[in-house]
């Protein structure tokens, strides 16, 4: 049973200032919560520091962890009845887990002309267009995402959720992008981005390394970041010259350009 304060704490978390007060964010579902805890009990990258659970959740996670959970007491659990899951759970649809997770500070690898490929996201506000971003990057193998201080935050309930279990894989980084970047080209790391006066990224050369600039859903890549931008990419539509959409949404975008930077490699 949570106290009248636990359950204010965990709802705090739906605001960034109140995860940035605790050091924890939530992760809700049982496919997720059980992922994150085998990390944690196998030396994952994040942390669980504890779960509430209803009977039905508690046998989902034990079903799911198998006999490694059963004797292990690195993960608090809280039994909860279903109406406290409905007071603490961000879900129109309350699931019968929900974790609260440390958030991570992760280390920025050295910027070399040679690194794998990084997404870079700049102004991405949607909740579910940065947890699809995520999966899109785990998906193909991109480990670091570089975002601008206005990007949406990837801790988001909103965000966590649409990450589908990409949030334990790949490593988000907050900073002032334009700075990053401007590191990056010194390095003689090749950067990329999309722009509708690009060059068509079918015919365009593309290196297996280097930096894919996303920008935001309304205003696109901001000047200042685009400046830095080597190499404008254009996805065009199909069939040329015939009235479409104005524009993809970027999640969409960012995954036909990674499928493009990938399938280079094959």
């Amino acid at each position: 049973m949570l106290t009248k304060a636990e359950i204010q704490m965990i709802r705090s978390l739906g605001d960034k200032r109140g995860r940035q007060a605790e050091g924890l964010f939530v992760a809700e579902g049982a496919k997720l919560v059980t992922e994150l805890v085998a990390g944690t009990l196998t030396g994952g990258a994040l942390r669980v520091r504890r779960v509430c659970c209803t009977e039905e959740g508690l046998k989902q996670l034990q079903s799911g962890m198998e006999k490694t959970f059963a004797t292990s007491k690195e993960v608090q659990i809280d039994m909860v009845s279903q109406k406290e899951m409905e007071r603490i759970s961000f879900l129109k649809t309350p699931s019968a887990l929900l974790a609260l997770v440390e958030v991570p500070r992760w280390r920025m690898p050295a910027l070399k002309r040679d690194s794998d490929l990084a997404l870079a996201l700049d102004g991405v506000q949607d909740p579910g267009n940065m947890g699809t971003i995520l999966r899109i990057a785990d998906w193909f193998g991109i480990r670091e995402v570089v975002c601008s201080e206005h990007t949406a935050d990837c801790f988001n309930p909103k965000v966590v959720q649409a990450t589908m279990g990409a949030i334990a894989r790949v490593r988000v980084h907050y900073l002032p992008l334009t700075e990053w970047l401007a590191q990056a080209v010194q390095a003689g790391v090749p950067v990329y981005g999309t722009f509708l006066d690009g060059d068509t990224i079918y015919d365009a050369p593309l290196t297996t390394g280097g930096i894919v600039v996303m920008g935001s859903e309304g205003k696109g890549v901001s000047a200042q970041v685009a400046a830095l931008v080597a190499h404008r990419l254009y996805i065009p539509s199909f069939p040329a010259g015939v009235p479409t959409s104005e524009s993809l949404n970027v999640a969409t975008a960012t995954a036909i350009v990674c499928s493009e930077f990938r399938r280079r490699c094959l």
